[in-house]
């Protein structure tokens, strides 16, 4: 039988199997795939076998999503490259690894504009909204889902549409927006019922119950998230898919006070997310099993949930709950008779309630010194008047003093309204300045990724193996020096680069360029730490040059190895980078074209530097860069 009969089978087996789990039918996939030598049908298998690894271990999901890129690099299929880095943004988004996934949709994005695809941008622009939602841009989120929408029009894409519609609803019931969130709800399940579209249905009844839960219209809600619930689980919607939906039933439980049935719901939804690596419900569920054990008065089972939930907050810089977290903690400890941690987590909870309303404080107290200073100008005239009455010449005295005080107050008055215009125009300037630098940043990646598409174009027409590698090579220095000014216009601080996530994006960019994803892993073993740009990029183009190098050397004949990065700062300033490998031992820099040793080298003495190399048991470089001296 041909491919596709075959995997018609291995998928409607596998259907069968469902309370099995899915291995028998990965299994079956992985063999078809090492012995298919059809480029195509191999590029239909990868694909197959993302799809359903995904469903089981997003981890596993990600490493076939590699191979479909490098497959697709391989074969010069410009069509399924960027399907592929679709697949990767996606499954790094629900890990909640947020600018790998941006980093992988920009990559689809640029694919599929290329050729054209308008479908694969649309869904692409759904992805990069919902990464916008999670770290609460939602203006951003909006514009990215009403670009989609516009694809799908222009294509009369009815399940584009519908999906469209569903996701308003959710970005405009972040805003508070609910009447139109529900609106929106509503659109998406009339397209789906006049066309016959079983699954955008589901979201369109699910968006509709999250409107209704924001209402406060909890029966409704509950009636929506459950026939979305039945309805996924009809057509056999993947177990992500099916733990937000479980959630969403146990929340209209909780708010309709039904405490025993949305804590089964909460236990059962947690034990799922768990058994497919599902970070974003992990963390969702944690926080609500913490409240709903709280309201169940539930105190040692309700701890560690909410210890757990306000680690994730403190992690994700969330502020806007912890002091409510906070204050639940102390609760527990109370009611546990564990006064001091109580005492503590009250503390926590005044500050940062006292932080968090610092603004709303001072407006009070600037009111309350209104009022005094009013009364006790009232108090001042009604004594004046009474000693007018004595004497004529005083009260023209006192006139006068007013009127000169007037002349102060309305001339003070005049040049506070100006420094208040003044710092209001440059607050605005400040804003547009960093809107500008962003906007910079942005084109100077875009335009180091035209280089980079131009170097790869280019290298497609050679047929010599050293110029290839060697435009190869050029080609990777452009992406990591593309990855820096990506990670300045994505990030808060425009001046620095945080330079663990930097590395692991680098290390997977030079992994899917070699086709090392299954051989070789790279580790960071470092805290957070954010380099000045000027410092960033130099130490990006070193260790691109030694993993490069490690790549095309330390691991001969297909060997499995280990690529670890370190870069720390002492107290004095001094920074130390380490790169090491457990390969042959043979020394990265010595082998390579030359041209990269001498780099290192430069850009070593550039960065006031010292370089040691050790081989043994496999090759260490290490690095020790002063600060530069004050001029």
């Amino acid at each position: 039988m041909n491919l596709y009969i075959r995997i018609f089978f291995l998928l409607f087996l596998g259907f069968c199997q469902g309370a099995l789990g899915q291995t028998p039918e990965i299994d079956s996939l992985k063999q078809l795939l090492s012995t298919e030598q059809d480029n195509d049908k191999k590029t239909e298998l990868i694909r197959n076998l993302v799809d359903l690894t995904t469903n089981v271990d997003l981890n596993l999901g990600l490493e076939y999503a590699r191979m479909g890129v490098t497959h697709s690099d391989r074969t010069n299929n410009k069509a399924t490259q960027p399907e592929f880095y679709e697949m990767k943004g996606r499954i790094h988004a629900n890990l909640l690894k947020l600018d790998s996934a941006s980093h992988y949709f920009d990559k689809a994005m640029q694919g599929y504009t290329a050729i054209g695809n308008k479908r694969g941008q649309a869904t692409t622009w759904f992805k990069i909204g919902w990464v916008h939602k999670k770290r609460g841009e939602l203006e951003a989120a909006l514009e990215a889902d009403l670009k989609a929408l516009a694809l799908m029009e222009e294509l009369d894409d009815k399940l584009g549409i519908a999906g469209a519609y569903s996701r308003l609803s959710e970005d405009v019931s972040r805003q508070g927006r609910q009447e139109e969130a529900l609106a929106y709800a509503i659109k998406t399940i009339d397209i789906s019922e006049k066309n016959n579209i079983p699954e955008e249905l589901v979201y369109g009844y699910n968006a509709a119950g999250a409107a209704s839960i924001a209402m406060a219209k909890n029966e409704d809600a509950l009636h929506y998230f459950e026939k979305a619930h039945d309805l996924a689980k009809s057509l056999g919607f993947p177990p992500m898919n099916m733990c937000d939906f479980m959630n969403n039933i146990a929340n209209a439980l909780k708010k309709l006070g039904r405490l025993e049935e949305a804590l089964a719901q909460y236990e059962t939804t947690l034990a799922l997310a768990k058994q497919v690596n599902y970070n974003n419900a992990i963390h969702t569920v944690t926080a609500n099993l913490g409240e709903i054990n709280l309201l169940m008065e539930n105190y040692e089972a309700a701890l560690p949930f909410q210890l757990e939930t306000i680690y994730l907050l403190e992690k994700d810089g969330d502020l806007s709950n912890l002091t409510e977290n906070y204050g639940h903690v102390s609760t527990i400890y109370e009611k546990l008779g564990n006064y001091k941690d109580a005492l503590a987590f009250q503390k926590k909870a005044r500050i940062m309630r006292d932080s968090t309303a610092k603004k709303e404080s001072d407006i009070a107290m600037s009111e309350m010194l209104t009022r005094y200073e009013t009364g006790k100008k009232e108090a001042t005239i009604a004594a004046q008047e009474k000693q007018l009455s004595q004497q004529r010449l005083v009260q023209w005295l006192i006139i006068g003093i007013a009127i000169l005080l007037s002349g102060f107050l309305l001339f003070g008055w005049q040049s506070y309204k100006t420094r208040t215009k003044a710092n209001r125009l440059l607050a605005a300037k400040n804003a547009e300045n960093e809107l500008l630098l962003k906007e910079i940043h942005h084109r100077v990646k875009n335009n180091l990724e035209v280089v980079s598409s131009l170097l790869a174009l280019q290298s497609e027409q050679i047929d010599d193996t050293n110029t290839k590698d060697a435009m190869q090579e050029g080609q990777n220095r452009v992406q990591s020096i593309g990855i820096v000014h990506q990670k300045l216009y994505q990030g808060t601080n425009l001046g620095a680069i945080e330079m663990k996530d930097y590395f692991i994006n680098l290390g997977e960019n030079l992994i899917d360029s070699f086709g090392a994803e299954k051989r070789v892993t790279i580790e960071c073993a470092m805290d957070n730490l954010d380099v000045d740009i000027d410092t960033a990029v130099p130490l990006g183009l070193i260790v691109n040059e030694l993993l490069t190098n490690t790549l095309k050397y330390a691991f001969p004949e297909g060997q499995l190895g280990k690529v670890e990065i370190s870069l720390q700062k002492n107290a004095d300033g001094v920074l130390q980078l380490k790169v090491s490998d457990n390969g042959v031992g043979k020394s990265g820099l010595t082998k390579g074209t030359g041209f990269g040793g001498q780099l290192i080298s430069l850009l070593t003495q550039q960065l006031n530097g010292i370089m040691r190399e050790e081989v043994k048991d496999g090759t260490r470089v290490s690095f020790d860069f002063k600060p530069a001296k004050a001029a």
